[in-house]
């Protein structure tokens, strides 16, 4: 059965969203902005930002792509408290990061926010308020 590799985000604006996952989210990403495809590790698993063109190129087929805020998908990373919660999406808005949902702690216990990328994907930045639990296989 196949296991989960990686995730890649098919782009536009390829500098712009190197700055983005580099400079707001703190990817390490190693390559210029003049990269065509991206291809790092966080937290253990593939990461790519691939340019679109090449994309349609390599697979022969063309593709529709949703405009503005999308809800395809959410990329969801950790942290370790609510505090951080609170002070990752200040600073984030602060650098003029698009706000989706400001954090808010859910019926769950769970506290949360949203935010969106310069091509509109969505990121959520979540928290149990406890150290993050590796799941075992």
């Amino acid at each position: 059965m196949p296991r989960l590799d990686g995730f890649g985000l098919l782009v536009n604006d390829m500098p712009a969203m190197i700055r983005f996952y580099r400079d707001a989210l703190g990817f390490e990403i190693k390559e210029d902005e003049s990269a065509e495809n991206v291809y790092l590790i966080k937290d253990g698993t593939l990461f790519l930002l691939y340019d679109r063109k090449d994309f349609e190129k390599m697979t022969g087929h063309t593709y529709q792509y949703v405009q503005g805020f999308n809800g395809h998908f959410e990329l969801a990373l950790y942290v370790d408290t609510f505090a951080e919660v609170d002070a990752f999406y200040a600073q984030a808005i602060s650098r003029g990061v698009a706000p989706v949902m400001a954090p808010t702690t859910e019926p769950w216990g769970q506290r949360t926010c949203y935010i969106a990328d310069p091509e509109g994907n969505l990121i959520e930045i979540g928290s149990w308020d406890k150290p993050y639990e590796k799941k075992d296989d």
